[in-house]
Parts: C-alpha cells; structure tokens; sequence
C-alpha cells in the first residue's frame, strides 16, 4: 500500500492543491475498507464517502451538490463543509469539514463519473463482479437493509449503463488472500503491475 502511496504523492494536484483520488466501484466491493487503508498508508488522508453525499431521494443525482459542496471548495484551497446524510434516520446529520489536504480520497459509487474525472489525479476501480460485490453488501447489511438493496441493483446498473468509470480507470484493484494486487485499467498508467500486502 504505501507503493501506491508514493506514487500518488508523486501526481501533481488536480484539485486546486489536493490530489482527489477516487475509489470506485460496485456497492460491496470494498472501496471503504481499501480506500480507509489507503488513507493511512498516506499518513491519515481525508475520506470522503460518497454515501454521506448520496441519499434515498437521490442515489446518483448527487453531483451538482458535490461540485458546489466539495469540489468547488478545494479546487479553491478551502475546506469544504457538507452535511453526512444518515441513511437509517433518512436525513442529514450534523455538517463536517473536509479540508483541502494534499491528498483527499473520495470513495463510492460513481466516484469516477465524468463530471469528477477532470477533477482527478487518479481513478481506482475495484475489480469484482456486480454479483459478486452486491451478494457481500447484502449480507453486511443484513434483512434489515434487503428492500433498499432490492431497489439499488437496478439503480446502479443503470447509472454504469449511463455513465461507467471502469473504462477510464488508471488502475484495478483486485483483493487477494492478502493484499491487492494492481494491474493497469483502461486508461493506462504505462507501469508493471504491482502487488500490495
């Protein structure tokens, strides 16, 4: 992990003076764990959670929000504030501040959207299976959550129909026994894949 920590602190910013690094992927495939990890081989980065943006009103249709919330803040060298949503209360928790860090990751479905991308220093793309991830967000969240996720597979294949990050991905991450491994996505990173521990 701290390999690809070097790496990005190596990316010039592209967010203002902070290197957005986005986590995408499949609900259930990981990105909060990966990207938590992440943050701390970074010296304890910022992460920003795209669920705390998103909410059942509004699954996708979050980004003007996140551009004038967020992105417009530090793009500025300000800390943006935003509102968590909570997901069992149905309404928005107290306001938080995000600071303009060197390095803020930022991880959730659809955070390699096109309206993000020129924002990024670099997109990761979880690499599991649809199936695959939703049969592990289910059982995390238990029957408690069943209708929710019932409605959301159709929702989010119909946001990756629309607008998909995989193909502009600089890197796949895939979980192993332990670690990940990285290999090149799409969008091409010109360097040999590297294995994490």
């Amino acid at each position: 992990m701290h390999t690809l920590a070097s790496r990005i602190l190596r990316l010039p910013p592209s967010c203002g003076p902070v290197r957005l690094v986005a986590v995408d992927g499949h609900a259930g495939s990981g990105k909060s764990t990966f990207a938590g990890l992440l943050a701390g081989a970074l010296g304890g980065a910022p992460v920003l959670h795209l669920d705390d943006i998103a909410h059942h009103d509004e699954l996708f249709d979050w980004t003007g929000r996140l551009l004038g919330e967020v992105i417009g803040p530090l793009a500025r060298g300000e800390s943006a504030r935003y509102a968590p949503y909570d997901w069992r209360a149905r309404r928005p928790g107290p306001p938080r501040a995000l600071p303009a860090a060197p390095v803020v990751v930022m991880e959730g479905v659809g955070a390699g959207r096109r309206a993000l991308r020129p924002h990024l220093a670099l997109l990761l793309w979880m690499d599991l299976p649809p199936e695959e991830s939703w049969a592990r967000g289910r059982a995390r969240d238990g029957e408690e959550q069943r209708e929710f996720w019932d409605g959301w597979t159709g929702a989010e294949r119909e946001h990756f129909a629309d607008d998909p990050s995989r193909p502009f991905a600089h890197l796949l991450v895939r979980q192993r026994q332990e670690g990940y491994e990285l290999v090149a996505g799409p969008a091409g990173t010109g360097e040999a894949p590297c294995p994490l521990t």
